[in-house]
């Protein structure tokens, strides 16, 4: 039996808080995860930080593979992550069903939140997008930084924010908040997420099935329920 030490982005941890016990007793394997914000976890693999695996963004595995950095047969897509507007639990929702109601709430909202630009790719996403409908500046002085993993959907349910928005799969477990749709296509990110273990693991086996565990078709329901959408295999 092994040890399985996992780097992994925010947006799946609903689906591996499910997933992992079972895979465990299972298999035996004891499976320790690090969440950590995409930015980060870069910088710890490009020093030198050797997890048996990861999950991240699928275009920076794939990015990763041609480095050699992760096994170039062993990585699979998990699903695909859009990204969702979020109000506390009771208050009024907000009319985003089209990209001129969607821009009105935005310059309605007293305050919002979403991830840091420079630590996740929905926080850069949304960064462009202000910028995109011309409203970066009116947003500035209402706008909040704060990542789902630092706290920044609880803030919403506490009342601190009015208006979040975040990976679906980010929103769906948080008590006290009440999703409130996509954004528009228009402005819509669609991430897909990927599963990859490091070319360095000397004994990837344990990973790998782990890997192969997560995309099972029988657990595609735990992806669906915590907001992923089925992905494309490579």
């Amino acid at each position: 039996m092994a040890d399985i030490h996992v780097m992994s982005g925010g947006a799946p941890k609903e689906v591996l808080t499910a997933l992992v016990p079972e895979f465990e007793k299972q298999t035996g394997h004891q499976v320790h995860i690090t969440y950590i914000v995409i930015s980060a976890m870069q910088q710890k693999l490009a020093a030198g930080e050797k997890p048996d695996m990861v999950l991240m963004p699928a275009p920076a595995i794939e990015a990763r593979v041609k480095d050699g950095m992760f096994r170039a047969d062993d990585w699979a897509k998990l699903g695909i992550v859009s990204v969702g507007l979020v109000v506390r639990e009771g208050a009024a929702k907000p009319d985003i069903s089209t990209l001129d109601n969607f821009k009105r709430a935005m310059l309605g909202a007293k305050s919002l939140v979403h991830a840091n630009p420079g630590a996740t790719p929905s926080g850069a996403h949304l960064a462009k997008v202000w910028e995109q409908l011309g409203i970066a500046a009116a947003m500035k002085s209402r706008l909040k930084f704060a990542n789902a993993l630092d706290g920044g959907v609880a803030a919403i349910a506490r009342g601190e924010t009015e208006v979040g928005l975040y990976p679906v799969s980010e929103i769906i477990s948080e008590k006290g908040v009440t999703a409130v749709g996509l954004i528009p296509a228009e402005v819509q990110l669609n991430t897909v997420y990927g599963a990859a273990v490091l070319a360095a693991n000397a004994a990837p086996e344990p990973a790998i099935a782990l890997v192969k565990f997560l995309t099972d078709p029988a657990n595609a329901k735990h992806w669906k329920r915590a907001g992923f959408e089925p992905a494309a295999s490579r």
